[in-house]
């Protein structure tokens, strides 16, 4: 499992480690692995142009000092020095000591050192930098940003924040970003993660110093695999769940049946179907049980899924709220849910919604959530007393009470698509109905979801059934 700590957790492990430790020791460790990172990106050191882009403190320090290693293999490197008179004095040192030069950020000619560049080093601002880039950082990333060199964050990009992921401002965009010891929330969250391109982790030994409970936690195949849900020689549909499905309506049926394939594919026995797309749902899959007497009457579930496609049918919501079994409520579930009701529930409940649908339950606008996620995720999380999957790029589920966001990035941009949301859906909630707990649930079914996706589009555009159908290729890619 992947795991993010926040910059307090971080910056009080390095204080532990460093007391047991030779001064100055954290500092070689990040920066060897930096300059290894860097190597590699660049192939060939042995006459490759370098600028280094060095602010205050250790993480100027941590770039100067890797500059020296590039240079004593035969790289051209230059610092461009933003506050020569806070800059690390160490490996300042270390780098001229090496061949390589600097200069004033605000000296002529500073654009063409990092235009000139093969590979630009971005060490402007560390792990406490709040809100964008301001002075002379902000034409530095300008100017990064119109070369057309690789760009190597150290820790991670300048200008984003570490503990939630927002960027508020300019921010250098890396290619590569080297973080020390363990990820940061921002480095796996929106619009961050974005700014961070690939991520690689340097072992600089935190691990043994590290609270036990992370920020974020990044579930990888093997911990997937664990929960997926594998029937033993005694089961049968019933033994397996059945969950139930309350969606669709005249406009709509094409949510009912996408919702019913996620079902369908998610493990579960058996899916009953409640709702006017009766014979959409039986036409496409006539295992379906499907009932017309309303969720209270349509028999034995240990799951409902409700909204996707629902129009206007706030009855049918109430009803499926007030059930005593797992719940999630997704699309139309989500306008039409009584906040109360949803609050007051004893059984577990899982919400779904997009960023837009997000906003309109925290009462913000659409922006305020998408650059702001995580702390979206939480708040909803903790006012409607659920668990909450907050749809996205970067897909977050959040328990009520607090404790790790599990974050997804499995999907792929051809999820973006009409019904691929109710398929998600059905997917959970078979989930839910198979026993596993809500935020497990969201988890393992994003995961998927996103496997999916991938499998479904291969580089290509992709339709909600078609990741539907692509959902058990996945679940063998876990399980293999």
């Amino acid at each position: 499992m992947r795991t993010a700590y926040s910059v307090e957790s971080v910056r009080a492990a390095e204080r532990e480690l460093m007391a047991r430790v030779p001064e100055g020791a954290l500092m070689q460790r990040a920066a060897a692995g930096l300059a290894a990172a860097c190597a590699g990106l660049l192939g060939r050191v042995y006459g490759s142009r370098v600028a280094l882009l060095i602010g205050s403190g250790d993480n100027g320090g941590d770039a100067l000092y890797a500059g020296a290693r590039l240079a004593r293999r035969g790289a051209g490197v230059t610092a461009v020095l933003l506050s020569p008179e806070r800059v690390h004095g160490g490996g300042l040192t270390a780098l001229l000591r090496a061949g390589g030069r600097a200069v004033h950020a605000g000296d002529e000619g500073v654009a063409g050192v990092v235009g000139r560049a093969d590979l630009v080093l971005d060490g402007i601002v560390g792990i406490g930098g709040k809100g964008g880039l301001r002075g002379p950082a902000v034409p530095l990333a300008e100017a990064v940003g119109r070369s057309g060199a690789a760009v190597v964050a150290v820790d991670l990009p300048s200008g984003v924040d570490a503990d939630t992921g927002e960027v508020r401002g300019a921010a250098v965009r890396a290619d590569l970003t080297v973080t020390f010891g363990t990820h940061k929330p921002g480095l796996l969250v929106d619009p961050a993660r974005e700014y961070a391109g690939s991520v690689r982790l340097v072992d600089i030994g935190l691990g043994d110093v590290l609270p036990p409970e992370p920020e974020l936690e990044a579930l990888q195949h093997a911990e997937v695999a664990r929960l997926l849900p594998r029937p033993g020689a005694e089961s049968d549909k019933y033994r397996r769940g059945v969950v139930g499905v309350a969606a669709g309506s005249a406009r709509y049926p094409g949510a009912a049946v996408l919702a019913v394939a996620g079902a369908l594919r998610g493990g579960a026995g058996a899916v009953r179907y409640v709702g006017p797309a009766a014979e959409a749902v039986i036409a496409r899959f006539p295992e379906t049980l499907v009932s017309d007497r309303g969720p209270a009457h349509a028999g034995r579930v240990q799951a409902w899924v409700v909204g996707p496609g629902a129009g206007e049918d706030a009855d049918v919501v109430a009803e499926v709220v007030a059930a005593d079994v797992p719940v999630l409520i997704d699309a139309d579930g989500l306008r039409l849910a009584d906040a109360d009701a949803v609050r007051g529930r004893g059984a577990p409940t899982l919400l779904t919604p997009h960023a837009g649908e997000a906003a309109a339950l925290l009462g913000i606008d659409r922006e305020e959530v998408e650059g702001a996620r995580l702390a979206a995720v939480r708040e909803l999380a903790g006012r409607y007393a659920a668990t909450v999957l907050l749809k996205g790029s970067t897909t977050l589920v959040a328990d009520p009470g607090g404790g790790a966001v599990r974050v997804n990035a499995t999907g792929t941009g051809w999820l973006a698509t009409a019904g691929s949301g109710d398929v998600l859906s059905g997917l959970a909630g078979s989930l839910l109905a198979a026993g596993l707990t809500a935020l497990d649930a969201g988890s393992v079914a994003a995961y998927l979801h996103g496997l999916a996706g991938r499998f479904a589009a291969d580089g290509a555009p992709a339709g909600a059934h078609d990741v539907a159908e692509a959902i058990p290729g996945a679940w063998r890619d876990v399980r293999g």
